[in-house]
């Protein structure tokens, strides 16, 4: 800066001698350029990629530039979209679904059970009421068939009696949610259909999140287990502890069960009454209301976005 700087104070240009860039020998004139974006947006190639273009072009005698120059011309106009047959498919979210009391809304999945033998596991089948969270419905089977859903499902319905009675059962889109024995019991037992989008889990949380509360358990065999009748007696002791003993976060902290048939009513009440009279005497020690304990009474599946 010394330097460039004047007498009077003015300051010169750059006085450094400034390297003379060379123009790459192979680089594309600006028609060649003009004439990769022309091709691209022409209508017999609008709708293709550039992997099919160019040896679209090479069967008509034709060379402009390789593949991969193709794309970046087109990345640096803003085209680089997807084309046609690559075009992203948009899957709509799957109706919202709510539940206002138990056995209204059930979801259902299937996870992988670990054996002790290298390469063999176990598929555990499990039904959860989302309004309650009870496990109405589990079972372990050494394959996943469609009839084995069948089966289990029927075997629910009836022990919940509610046949006929317009339940929704949520899933996501496996072999055995879609197949033609499976959705022909749905029909005989009136229970309607509702899927996830595929490969998006969050579709079907309740029974993601359940799956992750069973391989988290203490007791839960790392190793794998011994045989499927080791599993299949694991995973009803589970079910026990989940219905009966558990109290569940999602549900202000009541067991399943109670909520299922109603009980948590009453116990969310006294519970009220408990904090009500702690505050009372000791109001000092409270800063504001006293922790709710109002009874749930909507559960929603995949909800629409409310606006804010």
């Amino acid at each position: 800066m010394q330097r460039w700087m004047k007498d009077d104070g003015k300051i010169v240009e750059d006085l450094r001698n400034q390297p003379k860039i060379k123009v790459p020998h192979n680089k594309l004139t600006a028609q060649e350029r003009q004439d990769i974006l022309d091709v691209c947006n022409a209508p017999e190639y609008a709708d293709l990629p550039p992997n099919v273009i160019v040896p679209m072009l090479a069967d008509k005698g034709i060379y402009i530039a390789s593949e991969s120059t193709f794309y970046r011309v087109l990345k640096e106009h803003s085209q680089l979209k997807r084309r046609g047959g690559s075009a992203l498919i948009s899957r709509a979210k799957p109706k919202a679904q709510k539940a206002t009391k138990p056995n209204q809304v059930w979801s259902w999945d299937i996870s992988y059970l670990p054996s002790i033998t290298k390469g063999e596991h176990y598929y555990l089948y499990v039904i959860m009421d989302i309004f309650s969270r009870k496990i109405v419905g589990a079972e372990v089977f050494q394959q996943e068939l469609g009839e084995h859903a069948a089966d289990l499902l029927q075997r629910t319905t009836w022990k919940e009696k509610s046949v006929n009675k317009g339940i929704v059962l949520h899933s996501d889109n496996g072999a055995p949610m879609r197949s033609y024995t499976m959705l022909a019991k749905m029909n005989d037992l009136g229970v309607m259909s509702s899927y996830s989008r595929p490969r998006v889990s969050n579709d079907n949380p309740y029974s993601e999140s359940l799956f992750k509360t069973v391989k988290c358990m203490p007791s839960w065999p790392a190793a794998g287990f011994n045989s499927i009748e080791e599993a299949r007696k694991w995973i009803g002791d589970f079910t026990h502890w989940y219905n009966f003993e558990h109290k569940h976060s999602g549900i202000k902290y009541v067991t399943p069960q109670q909520r299922h048939t109603g009980e948590d009513q009453d116990i969310l009440d006294q519970r009220k009454l408990v904090y009500r009279k702690a505050q009372a005497t000791n109001p000092e020690r409270w800063s504001g209301k006293t922790r709710d304990w109002s009874f749930i009474d909507e559960v929603f599946l995949n909800p629409e976005n409310k606006a804010a």
